[in-house]
């Protein structure tokens, strides 16, 4: 006779599915990362960056080319003076041109690493969190780079039009360097999405979930930094929670859950599933805790610079334990 599962039994089932593919990462001694403090991004470089990229005067939506352009030049100026062999990917869209900013790091290869941050905002909005703090980061990265450069090539790249109207359309920015990459022939290992990075807060409850079963197995505060990918993705997520996890401070968390879970593939990483590359998003986790998503008041007064410089240097240290593996 069948086994009748009942509610009970189907949330025992759940929780230990949600267990099995999602924990708070560790450090290990293999990934730790140490570099001298001087040779790193400081606070107020970041903000610099954000103060730039999130200026009302100068918005950045999809039919706000001006704004566009003076983004885009900025991201390219600074991936070129960090020693980024720089390139820009140029698409059309509806008669208008849009600007992927490329840069590569590192030894030249057909195997790449790709770290995105979308640079485009939503309805023209200020988009501090969303996403000038990803942008931030990316050129934190690159600062980085300049002093310490990875041991197999990476490309940091800004994307274009990522947000709505052109979310999940063949016009995203990332869906066109997928495009590129394969045209290119290049064997992305993995590629790492970032996306809102710079919003925090220690506020009792502070932090909301798709599924309230989560709430058993994340913090209730908003003050933890999280990594989202698919069940397939799994290995890469962990390598990269704990690579992240050895190289600073802020609490790092995993997620591995079906796209179908709201949230999981809310941005530029889609684009590289749908062409079965491996990839996650590293995410302060938007809406289910920064009141200001999507808002005019997602300012930069509203995000924490010591948290996103110490994502930031735990980002590098990501990539750094992902390039320490040949077996990759």
């Amino acid at each position: 006779m069948p086994t009748r599962i009942t509610t009970p039994m189907l949330i025992v089932l759940v929780l230990y599915s949600c267990q099995a593919f999602s924990s708070q990462c560790s450090r290990e001694e293999a990934f730790v990362i140490e570099r001298p403090q001087e040779d790193l991004p400081t606070q107020e470089t970041l903000r610099e960056h954000v103060d730039f990229l999130a200026d009302p005067a100068h918005p950045r939506g999809h039919d706000n080319l001006a704004g566009l352009e003076r983004t885009a030049q900025y991201i390219a100026d600074n991936l070129e003076a960090s020693g980024g062999r720089v390139a820009v990917q140029t698409f059309v869209v509806l008669d208008q041109e849009y600007k992927n900013v490329r840069a590569l790091f590192g030894p030249t290869s057909k195997e790449r690493i790709v770290v995105g941050a979308h640079y485009d905002t939503a309805e023209g909005l200020p988009g501090a969190d969303d996403n000038a703090s990803g942008v931030a980061a990316l050129l934190g990265i690159a600062e980085i780079f300049r002093q310490y450069p990875p041991l197999a090539e990476v490309e940091l790249v800004g994307y274009s039009l990522e947000e709505p109207p052109y979310f999940r359309t063949e016009w995203m920015g990332s869906r066109k360097h997928v495009e590129a990459l394969k045209t290119e022939t290049v064997n992305v290992k993995v590629m790492i999405s970032l996306e809102m990075l710079g919003y925090y807060t220690d506020s009792p409850d502070s932090q909301e979930f798709p599924l309230s079963l989560m709430k058993l197995l994340y913090p209730s505060k908003g003050n933890f930094i999280g990594v989202v990918g698919r069940f397939a993705d799994f290995s890469i997520s962990q390598r990269v929670c704990s690579g992240m996890a050895s190289s600073g401070n802020l609490p790092v968390y995993r997620l591995n859950a079906p796209a179908s879970l709201t949230g999981v593939d809310f941005s530029d990483h889609l684009n590289y599933w749908n062409a079965d590359i491996n990839a996650v998003m590293i995410t302060d986790t938007a809406f289910y805790r920064n009141p200001n998503y999507h808002e005019p008041t997602d300012l930069p007064d509203t995000l924490d610079y010591e948290r996103l410089r110490e994502v930031t240097i735990q980002v590098y240290g990501a990539i750094e334990a992902l390039t320490q593996r040949p077996e990759l």
